[in-house]
């Protein structure tokens, strides 16, 4: 057996061990009891395929070891307690498409018939990011009843990453722009801290004007319901009943579940806003201040990163820091991004610094140029 063939069977064994890890995280932070014991069986048909990979590697006399988690399952982890399975649910869903599509090419998935269960599992959880389980069986929908839909909490870390990235990137461009016309005096600080302030606001506001109206959208919406609701009980639990039905329920299931709903006008309210439009009602899109807020900060973050050693010094030592101080942030966002892609820390941490540099090296030029101009 060759060298290429043991590490895949080792690299299938590793990301199996962590994927029956991560899952028994969800099922730790999971507080609805029905999809923690999804997390639970996810996490046990995980540990099936590790022990399927170290079998060959043992087969193989190849040594299994330990297992040794990596950092990035748990910083995933550790970001699903603190924030709940949702906020890491569509990162985790993509790994195991990914997985799917690894195995469909390695034979001895095939045979095990890993390929078919990992398309399995990225379904289950696509249902449960979406909220929506269509054309589920009736067992695993009553699993997921009552759950919220969460996609916009799916995408946070996504949003926290990409917001302090926006930061960094522009007011590095902006400093550096500004110290190639002026690398000496408070030309620099006074932009850098302008431009800090400047995009902070904007970001906030887009973002505030952003969430607010969609939450009068849903308000809206939720108020028609409410009105049809009043005006055609009958045709309301008829849509209900076709919903459940597409999901996989009996007709006479769905049916009797529609009819017990609309016989509680509030009830039947939450559930057509949640079933028929994918509405919170309780959240509609969250909070517009929060929203705000949180990429104003964000945003700030990061763009208070090549400004910092203006406060301090002056000159081309203060631009040195500050390229060094963006290096090391820019790199550091890089790394982050693997959350998301699962790339190489090395290659995603590179990558962010060399687009950064070049964006700044452009800027620096063209405020040098400028300089030059209007000083000559």
């Amino acid at each position: 057996m060759g060298d290429d063939q043991t590490a895949r069977y080792r690299a299938n064994w590793q990301d199996e061990v962590e994927s029956a890890y991560l899952y028994r995280a969800l099922a730790k932070t999971e507080h609805q009891p029905q999809l923690a014991e999804v997390y639970k069986r996810l996490a046990d048909a995980e540990a099936e395929h590790a022990a399927f990979w170290a079998a060959r590697l043992e087969t193989a006399g190849q040594p299994v070891g330990q297992p040794q988690i990596g950092w990035r399952t748990r910083t995933l982890a550790i970001l699903a307690q603190r924030f709940g399975s949702q906020f890491v649910l569509p990162t985790i869903t993509s790994a195991e498409r990914a997985d799917s599509s690894a195995y469909r090419s390695q034979t001895e998935a095939g045979s095990a018939a890993m390929a078919s269960e990992e398309r399995s599992h990225a379904r289950l959880l696509q249902t449960i990011v979406a909220g929506t389980p269509g054309g589920m069986e009736g067992s695993v929908l009553a699993q997921l009843e009552g759950r919220h839909r969460a996609s916009s909490g799916g995408n946070a870390l996504r949003a926290a990453v990409l917001g302090a990235s926006d930061g960094l990137l522009s007011n590095l461009s902006l400093v550096m722009g500004v110290a190639g016309a002026s690398p000496t005096g408070n030309a620099v600080l006074i932009a850098g801290l302008a431009g800090l302030l400047a995009g902070a606001f904007s970001m906030a506001l887009g973002e505030w004007i952003s969430v607010q109206s969609s939450r009068e959208l849903y308000e809206r919406q939720i108020g028609i319901e409410r009105d049809e609701l009043a005006q055609a009980p009958q045709e309301e639990e008829n849509e209900l009943s076709l919903i459940y039905q597409a999901k996989g329920l009996p007709e006479d299931v769905a049916r009797d579940l529609a009819r017990r709903l609309v016989a509680d006008p509030a009830t039947a309210l939450d559930t057509l806003a949640r079933e028929e439009l994918g509405i919170d009602p309780g959240e509609l899109g969250g909070s517009a201040w929060q929203a705000a807020l949180t990429s104003f900060f964000l945003f700030a973050i990061g763009a208070i990163i090549p400004v910092a050693p203006f406060l301090f010094l002056a000159g081309w030592t203060a631009i040195g820091f500050s390229l060094v101080l963006s290096t090391l942030g820019l790199f550091g966002i890089g790394a982050a991004i693997t959350l998301l892609t699962g790339r190489s820390v090395w290659f995603s941490g590179m990558r962010q610094v060399v687009i950064g540099l070049a964006a700044a090296g452009m800027t620096f030029l063209i405020g040098r140029l400028i300089g030059a101009s209007v000083g000559g």
